[in-house]
């Protein structure tokens, strides 16, 4: 779906993050076709998710094997402000941060992850952790913005950000609780509608409603991953739910949910209210490194196969998250993302920025402009993170990140 995105819209994510609204309602508006340094992956407008299509890109290129251009690391290096926190987008870098910027804990978590993958980079990354944790809130966790309720998006990927960084996510604590903590009070019991998953957050009644982006990141992120998760050794017993009185058997009972989630159709759907239900690509990629991480990717493979069969079209649209999504996918699972339902999604997403170190071309300066494409297809986290929150906040449920996606990124 192609969708515009409004101050209205951005005014009421950062009222349902527990933000401001001016933090966002004070950003420019997107110009018609904003020039884009050459160093940024994908042509959309970066305003909203210029510094997340940009951590997942170079991470994925990373776990492919491929050195990413130096111009592409230095255009995300050069995002960051002096607190060490990241915006989704700046267009003016070499202007400070100030307090209208809109920092988040999402952006500064995944630029930790790529840039501490990426290595020599560990005082940026440094930073950005000092400003994470300055921000941790006192269950444990981190929601959206600083001082957001946690969720279990932004909870997850921090965990992700912290491990990466070489930190010990468990000894990471507020008022002695730990981002596990957090996790463990937005998974549902084992009876009743969405047993074992996740809530994004509790609505306003404290209720959780079971949400499979949330159940996806959150799966990696109580097993202490990041977005690549990690493939595990074979369990030969697929996971079945029970009373989670630590993050891992929360894991195991997120990942049997997912299970029954992926059995009809191998995929997840995304359902907007007053939208058509549709596969979602990109979630249905969390949920196959998710049950990777926790040793269930053979029976994450009807998913995997769905996605070699179906991603393609969706990841050409969408651009490098979803490229890197569906290779981290395939890394997770130890398939060759290289030849992936018949598309070399390395190539794929190496041509949406500038050419890698690897193939022996010389980077282009980020000063070299290059004029954004008038494709509004969003972002895989962003578009559907965006207008999901808008909308289901009118209902008092959750979000859909990722970001992952969730998702479909420029």
């Amino acid at each position: 779906m192609i969708v515009r995105r409004s101050a209205a819209v951005l005014a009421a994510i950062a009222a349902v993050a527990g933000a401001p609204a001016t933090a966002f309602a004070a950003s420019p508006a997107p110009s018609a076709s904003p020039s884009l340094p050459s160093g940024l992956y994908g042509s959309g407008d970066p305003t909203y998710d210029g510094v997340w299509r940009q951590s997942l890109a170079l991470l994925a290129q990373h776990t492919a094997g491929v050195r990413p251009a130096t111009a592409a690391v230095d255009w995300l290096t050069g995002q960051q402000c002096a607190t060490g926190a990241f915006a989704p987008y700046r267009a003016q870098p070499s202007a400070k941060c100030d307090a209208k910027t809109p920092v988040d804990t999402n952006n500064t978590a995944a630029a930790v992850q790529a840039l501490a993958a990426l290595g020599g980079h560990g005082a940026e990354s440094g930073k950005a952790v000092a400003w994470l944790k300055s921000v941790q809130n006192k269950d444990g966790g981190w929601g959206y913005t600083a001082g957001g309720a946690s969720d279990a998006n932004s909870t997850s990927v921090v965990i992700g950000a912290l491990a990466a960084a070489g930190e010990q996510p468990q000894g990471v604590r507020k008022d002695g609780k730990s981002p596990y903590d957090a996790l463990l009070k937005l998974a549902l019991p084992c009876d009743g509608d969405g047993a074992g998953a996740f809530a994004y957050q509790p609505d306003k009644k404290g209720a959780l409603t079971a949400n499979a982006d949330a159940t996806a990141a959150a799966v990696t992120g109580a097993l202490g991953k990041g977005f690549g998760g990690e493939k595990a050794p074979a369990e030969s017993a697929a996971p079945a739910c029970a009373k989670a009185s630590d993050a891992r058997q929360a894991a195991h009972n997120g990942a049997a949910y997912l299970l029954k989630a992926l059995a009809k159709d191998q995929h997840l759907t995304s359902a907007l209210p007053g939208a058509k239900d549709q596969p979602d690509y990109g979630n249905t990629a969390d949920a196959v490194v998710a049950l990777a991480t926790v040793g269930q990717g053979e029976r994450a493979s009807g998913a995997l196969h769905w996605l070699q069969a179906n991603s393609g079209p969706w990841a050409k649209q969408s651009g490098p998250a979803a490229y890197a999504q569906l290779i981290l996918a395939a890394h997770a699972t130890g398939t060759d993302p290289r030849h992936f339902g018949g598309t070399d999604l390395v190539s794929a997403l190496d041509a949406t920025g500038p050419a890698p170190q690897a193939a022996g071309a010389t980077p282009k300066t980020e000063q070299t402009q290059k004029p954004a494409k008038k494709d509004h297809s969003g972002s895989a986290f962003g578009v559907w993170w965006i207008v999901g929150v808008f909308l289901v906040a009118g209902i008092g449920i959750g979000f859909l990140l990722s970001g992952r996606g969730k998702r479909q990124q420029p």
